[in-house]
C-alpha cells in the first residue's frame, strides 16, 4: 500500500491577478532551483518530478491542489521523492505561508482534498484543458440522490472553518458543491436594531446577559474592525447581516458571520422572515478548496464600492475583481454604471404604464449586461429582473409571457434562496396564476392573453424573440 506524504494548497488559488502573480513567482523559483536536475522535467503545462509517483506542478495555479507521493520503498534515482517534497514545500511556504497545508500518513495526517478531486485537477493540466472537469458533487441525500463522495455530507461538513491569509477566519469548501445547494441555515445569535453606536453597545450588553456562556464566548471571539469605546457595536458592525432588504435590524451569526466578502461571490445570503433564519446558497459550482464568499456591497463601481466596504466593514477588498488589470476594471465599472441606469429605467412606473415595450426592452438589455458582469454570481439580480419583467407583462394583461417570466424568477429564487423563502412561495403562486397579481391589466389590456397562449414548436432563439417582444413579435 505505501505511505503518502505531501502538501495541499488551502484555500486553492483563484484566477485573480495576485494569486496568478504569486504562483508565477513560485514556479520561477522552482525552475531555477532545479534547472540542473535531470529528474525535474518541464513540459508545456507543468513540471514533473521523476521520483516516487511523479508529483507535478501546473503552470496555472488555480488548477493546483496537491503535491505528494508515496514515500516508502527504495529508489534507484539520485534524489528521493522525500527530498523534492520537502524542498518544494519550503519554497511554497515562503510565498503562500499558512495556505500550504503539509500532511503525512506516517503520522496519521491526511490531506484536505478527496483523492478524486486531486486527480481531476491533475487531468486538467496534463490534458491541457482550459477548465477543470468536475467528476462529482456533494449531496446531502435529501432529494433521494446517491452521494458522489464516499460518505453523504451533511451541511456542516460541506465546509471547514480556516484562517484565510489577510482576512482572518473564513469558510472553505471541503468538496465540490453544486450551484443551488443550501450550505447553511442559521438562526442569529442575536438581532440588533440599527441605531447609534452607543445604543447598539448598550443593547448588545443587555442581550448578552440572556445568552449562555458558550454563546457569549462565540460573540466575543468575533472579529472587530472598529475597536474603541463601543466595542460591542464594533463587533456588530463588522459581522452583522441585515434581516432582509431595507431592514432596520441585523443579525449576528456564529458561522455565517465568518463568510468573507467578494465582489464576484460564489454564494448568496438571504433572510427568511417566516423561519427567522439566514440561508446561504451556492450560486455557482464551487470547487473543493475554494473559499465561500458573499457580496457585502450593492454592485456599484470600484471607487464607490471600495469606499463603502472600508467605511461600513473596515477593510480594503482584494478580491479577483478589485485586483484585476485596469482595463478590465474599467470595463466592469462601465457595466455596473449601465446596470444602475437600466435598473432605473425598468423601475420607472410611468414608462411601464405608458410605453411597456420600452420597459421590456430595458429588461432584456439589463439581463445581458448582468450576465456579462456577474455570470451566475448575479443570480439574485436575475431573479429580481425576471420578476420585474413579469410585472410589466401582467400590468398590460399578458398572462402568457408573465407566466414564463414568473417561472424563470421562481427557478432563480429557488436556487439562491430556497423553496421555503416567502418571496419564492409568492412567485410560485404567480407562476400558477399570473392574474392573481394586484397589477393584472391595471395599465391596459392591449397585451391581453391567456396563461396557456405561449407559441408552440418555436426554436429557442425564436421563443426569446417572442418572449421579449422583439422584431415585431406579438
Amino acid at each position: 500500500m505505501g505511505v503518502d506524504e505531501g502538501f495541499d494548497m488551502v484555500p486553492r488559488l483563484s484566477r485573480g491577478s495576485e494569486d496568478m502573480r504569486e504562483w508565477g513567482r513560485f514556479i520561477d523559483i522552482v525552475r531555477k532551483y532545479y534547472q540542473d536536475d535531470a529528474q525535474v522535467k518541464v513540459y508545456d503545462g507543468y513540471i514533473e518530478f521523476d521520483a516516487g509517483e511523479h508529483p507535478m506542478l501546473p503552470f496555472d495555479g488555480h488548477k493546483f491542489l496537491r503535491f505528494s507521493s508515496k514515500i516508502t520503498g527504495r529508489s534507484d534515482k539520485p534524489h528521493h521523492v522525500c527530498d523534492y517534497i520537502k524542498s518544494v514545500r519550503a519554497i511554497a511556504r515562503s510565498i503562500f505561508g499558512s495556505r500550504v497545508r503539509p500532511w503525512t500518513e506516517a503520522a496519521d495526517q491526511f490531506g484536505f482534498y478527496d483523492w478524486r478531486d486531486v486527480h481531476d485537477s491533475i487531468k486538467s493540466f496534463t490534458n491541457d484543458s482550459t477548465t477543470i472537469t468536475v467528476s462529482r458533487f456533494a449531496t446531502d441525500g435529501n432529494d433521494g440522490s446517491v452521494a458522489d463522495y464516499p460518505l453523504r455530507l451533511l451541511n456542516d461538513q460541506l465546509y471547514e472553518i480556516l484562517d484565510i491569509p489577510n482576512k482572518g477566519r473564513g469558510l472553505v469548501a471541503r468538496c465540490n458543491i453544486r450551484s443551488g445547494t443550501r450550505i447553511l441555515y442559521e438562526k442569529p445569535l442575536l438581532i440588533v436594531r440599527s441605531t447609534s453606536p452607543d445604543l447598539v453597545h448598550r443593547t448588545v450588553a443587555s442581550k448578552l446577559m440572556a445568552l449562555s456562556k458558550e454563546e457569549q464566548r462565540q460573540f466575543f471571539s468575533m472579529h472587530n474592525n472598529f475597536p474603541g469605546q463601543h466595542a460591542f457595536a464594533g463587533i456588530v458592525k463588522t459581522n452583522a447581516l441585515p434581516c432582509g432588504s431595507n431592514a432596520v435590524t441585523a443579525g449576528v451569526y456564529v458561522k455565517i458571520g465568518l463568510i468573507n466578502h467578494s465582489c464576484l461571490s460564489n454564494c448568496h445570503n438571504s433572510w427568511n422572515s417566516e423561519t427567522q433564519h439566514e440561508t446561504i446558497h451556492a450560486i455557482k459550482d464551487i470547487l473543493a478548496g475554494e473559499e465561500l464568499t458573499i457580496a457585502y456591497d450593492k454592485g456599484i463601481p470600484t471607487a464607490a464600492r471600495q469606499g463603502f466596504l472600508r467605511s461600513s466593514f473596515g477593510f480594503d477588498c482584494r478580491c479577483e475583481l478589485c485586483t484585476c488589470p485596469l482595463p478590465e476594471q474599467q470595463a466592469s465599472d462601465d457595466r455596473r454604471r449601465q446596470i444602475q441606469l437600466l435598473d432605473e429605467q425598468v423601475g420607472d412606473s410611468y414608462t411601464v404604464t405608458t410605453n411597456p415595450t420600452v420597459s421590456l426592452q430595458a429588461c432584456h438589455t439589463l439581463l445581458k449586461v448582468l450576465l456579462d458582469e456577474y455570470g451566475t454570481s448575479g443570480m439574485a439580480l436575475v431573479a429580481r429582473l425576471y420578476y420585474d419583467a413579469f410585472q410589466i407583462a401582467i400590468t398590460h394583461g399578458d398572462q402568457a409571457r408573465a407566466k414564463v417570466f414568473a417561472e424563470r424568477a421562481y427557478k432563480a429564487r429557488v436556487a439562491c434562496e430556497g423553496e421555503d423563502n416567502p418571496v419564492t412561495k409568492r412567485i410560485n403562486g404567480f407562476m400558477k396564476n399570473p392574474a392573481s397579481h394586484d397589477s393584472f391589466a391595471l395599465g391596459s389590456k392591449m397585451w391581453r392573453s391567456s396563461k396557456t397562449a405561449q407559441p408552440r414548436n418555436l426554436g429557442a432563439e425564436d421563443f426569446e424573440k417572442w418572449l421579449w417582444r422583439r422584431q415585431g413579435s406579438s
